[in-house]
């Protein structure tokens, strides 16, 4: 291409999805593609899709139809998880030039030639059983913490998931590359890296799927806290059966690895978690918080929970309601449970009405800002360490204590990307914390 073009992302789902997507933009750029952000008009369009709910697909659509009232004549992409469960469904859509499944959409440039829109959206897209490389990512999306990615795929088959079918099987990166892509992040005056992968605890598994472990989840951590540069590591999601009592220990010794975890439950009752075929039973998940706490009595817990399940009864939501509210966790992520084709679940019984399943997660959301609250006032008058974003919000600078708690402060560009030692005073009217300033860090 004699002139650069410019191209535009958006990434729906999750920070796996951030990382990959920085990463397919850093191969444009070699190419010879500029990025723009994705409000601009652009030549090409590349929007990095999600499966996990029925809501990222139909906001697929609204995200084409942005693009094409920016630039109607721009080349429009769609790639990743719904890109290859349901690649003819995404063709379909108006607008869609291009779609790319697992294996491709790393190779995006390959398939672009001179950006003239197609009749219908081209297709290229494996069978899910050749997903069976490795592509190691990292994004640096707002310059104080990096989303990098150790792991892929997912060998586990609950019943709900269609994350296996999008992913493929699981695999991780080699250690030597985790730790080349950490130093590449502390060179760029980042200061805190987010670990991600579709079920990072299963760290270890080779590249090909091979399922002898050359390293495990704990030599990951125990790695990553040498890095220079680096001043803080968050574990982003963590099967509670894969997170071991050797990693709680060192995280609560280390350096730079943060106290606060996200552990999915899914449910807080032990027949629904095995009709989902989860690999663990709530009991697990109590021993899990009881050592966290127990050696970090300030961490912060986060849960993933899952309402409406086919066969969740009243009783059974209460159940997880019960449980939720006696364990010391910090705040929930709550997902109505919404059918996807070709897992078991969508082919069970007992499907909870759309109003019930909306009452069941209005009431966990509700108890989430309980637990929240709860958690900040029990943080009050202690010192912490913030890292302090770069954005200006109504005169006011926001960042994260260690323990996830957001804090706000005057703004002064000064803060921007350092470390400061505070003391929470007071919660203020948005739910975040006011501080009092008590050293700089970094």
């Amino acid at each position: 291409m004699s002139e650069r073009k410019k191209v535009a992302f958006y990434t729906l789902g999750c920070k796996l999805n951030f990382s990959e997507t920085s990463t397919i933009a850093r191969n444009l750029q070699d190419e010879g593609f500029d990025r723009v952000d994705f409000e601009e008009v652009a030549d090409m369009y590349v929007i990095n899709t999600c499966s996990v709910t029925e809501n990222a697909d139909k906001q697929f659509k609204q995200v084409v139809r942005k693009a094409m009232k920016l630039n109607d004549k721009a080349f429009v992409a769609a790639v990743g998880c719904y890109a290859q469960l349901k690649p003819e469904e995404l063709a379909a859509v108006d607008g869609v030039d291009l779609v790319l499944g697992a294996t491709e959409k790393f190779k995006l440039a390959d398939y672009v030639n001179d950006l003239s829109k197609n009749d219908f959206g081209e297709v290229h897209s494996c069978e899910i059983a050749e997903a069976d490389f490795y592509v190691g990512s990292y994004s640096t999306g707002d310059r104080t913490r990096a989303f990098l990615k150790v792991q892929d795929g997912c060998d586990y088959k609950c019943t709900y998931c269609t994350i296996p079918l999008a992913r493929g099987i699981s695999r991780s990166d080699a250690l030597e590359n985790v730790l080349k892509n950490a130093k590449e992040i502390s060179e760029q005056n980042i200061k805190e890296i987010v670990l991600t992968g579709v079920n990072i605890g299963d760290y270890g598994k080779g590249e090909f799927g091979n399922k002898k472990h050359e390293h495990t989840f704990l030599d990951l951590v125990q790695a990553l806290d040498q890095v220079e540069g680096i001043e803080r590591v968050r574990i982003s999601s963590i099967e509670p059966n894969l997170l071991k009592n050797e990693t709680i220990d060192f995280v609560s010794k280390s350096n730079t690895f943060v106290p606060h975890f996200h552990i999915p439950l899914q449910s807080g009752s032990n027949d629904i978690l095995k009709l989902m075929k989860r690999r663990y039973l709530r009991e697990v998940y109590i021993d899990r918080v009881t050592q966290i706490k127990e050696v970090m009595p300030h961490a912060c817990i986060g849960v993933d929970v899952i309402v409406g399940f086919p066969g969740e009864t009243d009783e059974h939501f209460l159940e997880t309601y019960h449980f939720l509210n006696e364990l010391p966790i910090s705040y929930l992520h709550v997902f109505t449970y919404s059918e996807r084709d070709n897992t078991e679940a969508a082919e069970m019984g007992g499907i909870v009405p759309a109003n019930v399943r909306a009452k069941r997660s209005k009431m966990l959301r509700g108890l989430s800002v309980k637990k929240r609250r709860a958690f900040y006032e029990s943080q009050l008058g202690t010192e912490r360490t913030v890292l302090f974003e770069l954005e200006n919000k109504e005169g006011y600078i926001h960042g994260f204590t260690e323990n996830y708690v957001k804090v706000k402060a005057p703004w002064n560009p000064e803060l921007a990307n350092t470390l400061r030692k505070i003391q929470l005073t007071q919660i203020d009217e948005d739910g975040s914390v006011r501080v009092q300033f008590v050293e700089v860090l970094a």
